[in-house]
């Protein structure tokens, strides 16, 4: 049952956007300032890497430790307190004068990123049925052109002021938005009781914390619709994540030879794509997700010959990125609105569970293709991405609901 009787307000789902996309980008915008990170910590470029690291380590535990809290707790004060702590890690990167305080503030910056998360389910919960996709596609575009925005804003900030700046302004952006998120939030009443024993008498909260984490594993045993969505977003991130890890290393390169900044720019065509794919949310809402999914699918396909296209036309590439990302937004979209739909009292859990396929899937394609760039070039890197697109496509034809047949 929705938390409001009413629609989720367009400004407050704005809002939800905003500040779920300035959380998840503030856990990539250490990607573009590796090389001046490394030379304030005197790290070799390898150490450097961990940096990145620290942060999707710290990512995938809050998904897994925070992100079901919001089927516990009232998200109108865990919002808040999650960005309050988001601004202190920070703060806490932007004064480290050591490696080992930097990389564990790092970790806490991905952990605390999960908001965006516990924003998605919240965003679901108020819209009701009828506008539950417009919703969630609507925090979800917030959250996919946060972390293709975040490279090239930090990159932007970096070369006006040092990379300890990036930091210290996000760290206000941040509070800002906590602070104007605790008076906009809307008053909840809980969905269900998530620490009620089974004679109906409320346990301890921290009696109940536990089995609400197990239970975020064992979701995804019990539920096949999470197993299929989920699978889909790994391997549909990979894909996503194959191009945006490799692309500054032909773009750098001669015959390019592109600034930071100039490279920044195909993550604004990035964004474009995914801003236009919100409306999946509404198809979705109409019962057209499963379409959709193929159609995005397809779409994803395609884009990979023009990405293919680099060295011959950057006009070609830009129009290969803004599909790509459009694709996966889409598919992002639906998977989510599809997964909340049938969710029930456990939207959180099942987002964490499903956002976890999907950090999974992002690290393994970036692993992936750094490593056939330097073996294969951007030829094999494209290849990796098509090759990951086609078995994204054939999981879902193979699984599609059937006449007659539950997908959940």
């Amino acid at each position: 049952m929705p938390l409001s009787a009413s629609p989720l307000p367009r400004s407050l789902a704005l809002l939800f956007a905003v500040a779920a996309g300035l959380a998840v980008g503030n856990a990539y915008a250490a990607q573009p300032l590796l090389d001046a990170i490394a030379a304030a910590f005197s790290l070799s470029p390898g150490a450097a890497g961990a940096v990145v690291t620290a942060t999707q380590v710290g990512l995938t535990l809050g998904l897994l430790l925070i992100v079901p809290l919001g089927d516990l707790l009232r998200r109108r004060r865990l919002v808040p307190l999650q960005l309050l702590a988001g601004a202190s890690a920070l703060l806490l990167v932007a004064t480290a004068r050591s490696a080992p305080l930097l990389l564990g503030a790092m970790a806490l910056v991905g952990a605390s990123s999960v908001v965006a998360q516990v924003l998605v389910a919240y965003a679901a919960a108020l819209a009701g049925e009828r506008d539950r996709g417009r919703a969630v596609g609507l925090v979800t575009s917030g959250i996919i052109s946060g972390i293709l925005l975040s490279r090239a804003v930090a990159g932007a900030v970096a070369e006006l002021a040092g990379w300890r700046a990036v930091y210290l302004a996000s760290a206000a952006a941040t509070l800002v938005l906590a602070t104007v998120l605790a008076r906009r939030l809307p008053r909840e009443q809980p969905e269900e009781r998530a620490r009620e024993q089974p004679d109906g008498r409320a346990r301890p909260a921290g009696r109940a914390y536990l089995p609400l984490v197990a239970s975020t594993v064992t979701l995804v045993a019990r539920m096949p619709l999470l197993r299929v969505r989920g699978a889909l977003a790994l391997l549909t991130f990979a894909a996503f994540s194959t191009l945006w890890s490799a692309l500054v290393l032909p773009l750098s390169a001669p015959p390019h030879d592109l600034s930071h900044a100039a490279i920044g720019l195909f993550g604004l065509a990035g964004a474009a794509g995914a801003l236009a794919a919100a409306r999946a949310g509404r198809l979705a809402d109409r019962g057209h997700g499963e379409a959709t999914t193929g159609a995005a699918l397809a779409l994803l396909l395609l884009s990979w010959p023009l990405i293919a296209l680099l060295d011959r036309s950057l006009l070609a590439l830009a129009l290969g990125v803004v599909l790509l990302d459009l694709a996966v937004q889409a598919i992002h979209v639906s998977n989510q609105t599809l997964l909340l739909a049938a969710a029930g009292a456990a939207r959180s859990r099942v987002t964490a569970a499903y956002m976890v396929f999907y950090s999974l899937g992002s690290a393994a394609g970036a692993l992936a293709a750094t490593t056939v760039y330097a073996a294969a070039g951007w030829t094999g890197v494209c290849l990796q991405g098509a090759a990951l697109t086609t078995a994204a496509l054939l999981l879902w034809w193979l699984t599609r609901p059937q006449p007659g047949r539950s997908a959940s």
